[in-house]
């Protein structure tokens, strides 16, 4: 007794009418880059000068493409508007230009900002600023949206990025206190007057 048929799908023996899409710029090798001796040539000849040229400016004693022992090194070379850590601008009398607004920590694509906002009602012309503010750099992209939301010129990012890596993720936490000291300034581009002047004026 012969065993029963299985139940299996036909085989397709139509020719597929599928078509691959072509595109306008695709590009095309012309008879000198399918020889691929050529092709192999011109890449290691790249490769070389590069080599060559870097290790002319270390024999001439100027920087090349050469290691920076980071921490007592850093890079010389940091674009003037690289987006690096975070700073947190400080009034003239050291308290912060933050006014608690949260329009970073709203405008984060990261979600990594958070603020705790505290009440002066003695200083009348910032009686708002930030109690808690936080950044974990563990989710940060640095894409610089907090700068350009911020309407008080209150946080900025410096060029570099010194001391962030780590092997845990609860360190890369920054707080308010870090993020004003590691790098100082008070050259906001909207000042306020001091506590003790606002007091004075009140008096």
């Amino acid at each position: 007794m012969k065993p029963a048929a299985m139940n299996t799908p036909p085989r397709v023996t139509a020719a597929s009418t599928f078509e691959r899409r072509q595109y306008w710029n695709e590009p095309r090798m012309n008879g000198w880059e399918n020889f691929y001796l050529f092709e192999i040539l011109r890449g290691l000849s790249i490769t070389g000068g590069v080599f060559l040229r870097n290790m002319w400016k270390w024999v001439t004693g100027r920087k090349g493409a050469l290691t920076t022992y980071y921490p007592e090194e850093m890079r010389s070379d940091y674009a003037k508007h690289n987006r690096g850590r975070h700073v947190l601008v400080q009034r003239a009398d050291g308290s912060p230009q933050c006014v608690a607004c949260n329009l970073c920590a709203t405008v984060c694509p990261a979600r990594c900002i958070e603020i705790e906002a505290a009440f002066d009602p003695t200083d009348a012309a910032h009686p708002k600023s930030p109690l808690e503010f936080t950044i974990d750099y563990s989710r940060c992209i640095f894409c610089g949206m907090c700068v350009e939301a911020c309407p008080e010129d209150a946080i900025r990012m410096a060029p570099w990025t010194p001391s962030l890596p780590g092997y845990d993720r609860d360190a890369m936490w920054q707080s308010r206190e870090t993020l004003m000291s590691w790098y100082p300034q008070r050259d906001a581009a909207k000042p306020y007057p001091t506590r003790a002047a606002t007091k004075a004026d009140a008096a």
